[in-house]
């Protein structure tokens, strides 16, 4: 069968699942539609502001809003979190104090994170004596074992992280989340803080909505909306806000300084049509999904599974097939579609990981990009999309390739 063909058969068979991605993107639509006449949002928030940025309007408006689609008390979004590890490290630190012990609840956090956590004399949780243990994954949250540590020591603080990673396994869904936190309440009241990257907007619920105190993200990521050319947010409880914010600038400070030369336009337009660009991700990564399941390699998660986030997870048990079609990906490209990825040494990861990320802003993961750790299985992990249109050409050009 002609790949055309084949394409073309994965989306007459989901139809009805591509109709509930555009249901869930019109609830969220709306939610953030009545977020913004809440707030009320006007002209005069896109203003810049210099120097200390003391009664910086969009900013303030800006963090309220995102409090606003987050059912949260308070929120800090901002264009000075440089990624989403430097949010969950102001998030994580803001909180924790010397001696703490957190427990994550979903298996070792992503690469990037374990220098934060585990690092050795560069300022990590660990040199603070703050101990971080791990519920390791057993097909799932292991709950069992959570609560049997949670019995016996005195936690600070619960993580959780929503999203795969790179481990071979879909992103957990909000009712997952719900129900392991509505569990571990039973047992504790610390905060329980979740890693929300790739996530949001991908179901008509947040984890603030069922229980979490804090939530984490990119704006490169799916709330950006493709078009926050930098940024992260937190949302939550006020008072861990207040002591995140103490960590963003300084203690005594806080939210209330913080300027920014720029207009604030693109963080709220970006939020403002992230609901649709999400809905645009999570079908392009669904026809991947069937297109390729089709073809015999294993996916994480099957497409028929809706939910989780963003990320799809493509087993290729080949190195060459794995870099090629990464390689397409890039070739498929609005910028720099001329460049090869090449496997490299990056800064927080432990093997050579490639890269195809052709986007409008560097590096963004809602904007249709690959990446991969190059060790076996040869997970490629794929995500985003701006328009549906984009990935469906982008899968053609990359299945020739195999």
């Amino acid at each position: 069968m002609k790949y055309k063909d084949l394409i073309a058969e994965a989306e007459r068979e989901h139809i009805r699942d591509f109709e509930e991605i555009d249901r869930v993107a019109l609830v969220n639509q709306e939610k953030v539609l009545d977020a913004f006449a809440e707030c009320r949002v006007s002209a005069r928030h896109f203003s810049p502001s210099t120097g200390y940025g003391y009664g910086d309007d969009g900013r303030d408006k800006l963090s309220e809003l995102f409090a606003k689609v987050f059912h949260a008390e308070a929120a800090l979004a901002s264009p000075h979190f440089a990624s989403g590890t430097h949010t969950i490290s102001c998030a994580l630190f803001g909180i924790l104090r010397p001696k703490d012990r957190v427990l994550c609840l979903t298996g070792y956090p992503y690469d990037t994170l374990r220098g934060v956590i585990f690092g050795d004399g560069n300022g990590s949780l660990k040199d603070f004596d703050i101990t971080f243990d791990i519920v390791p994954l057993n097909d799932g949250i292991d709950i069992s074992a959570a609560l049997d540590l949670i019995k016996k020591n005195a936690y600070s603080a619960l993580y959780m992280q929503r999203s795969p990673g790179y481990e071979r396994r879909k992103g957990f869904s909000v009712a997952e989340i719900g129900r392991t936190i509505e569990v571990v309440r039973q047992l504790t009241s610390a905060p329980l803080l979740v890693d929300n990257c790739y996530g949001e907007f991908a179901e008509t619920v947040e984890p603030t909505d069922v229980g979490a105190d804090l939530i984490m993200g990119s704006l490169i990521k799916n709330p950006g909306g493709a078009i926050a050319p930098t940024g992260g947010y937190i949302a939550g409880k006020k008072e861990l806000i207040d002591k995140v914010a103490a960590r963003l600038t300084a203690p005594g400070v806080g939210a209330e300084i913080g300027s920014y030369e720029h207009s604030y336009r693109s963080f709220y337009q970006g939020l403002f049509i992230a609901p649709h660009v999400v809905a645009q991700a999570r079908k392009g990564g669904l026809l991947i999904s069937a297109v390729m399941e089709k073809l015999g390699y294993e996916v994480f998660p099957p497409s028929k599974d809706l939910s989780g986030d963003i990320v799809r997870v493509i087993d290729f048990n080949d190195k060459d097939k794995m870099l090629s079609f990464c390689r397409a990906i890039q070739a498929a490209s609005p910028v720099d579609g001329f460049a090869r990825p090449e496997p490299w040494d990056m800064p927080g990861y432990d093997v050579p990981v490639i890269m195809a990320a052709g986007t409008f802003v560097q590096g963004s993961s809602i904007e249709l990009s690959a990446d991969a750790p190059v060790r076996p299985p040869y997970s490629l992990f794929v995500q985003g999309g701006i328009t549906y249109e984009h990935t469906k050409i982008a899968l053609l050009r990359s299945l020739v390739t195999l």
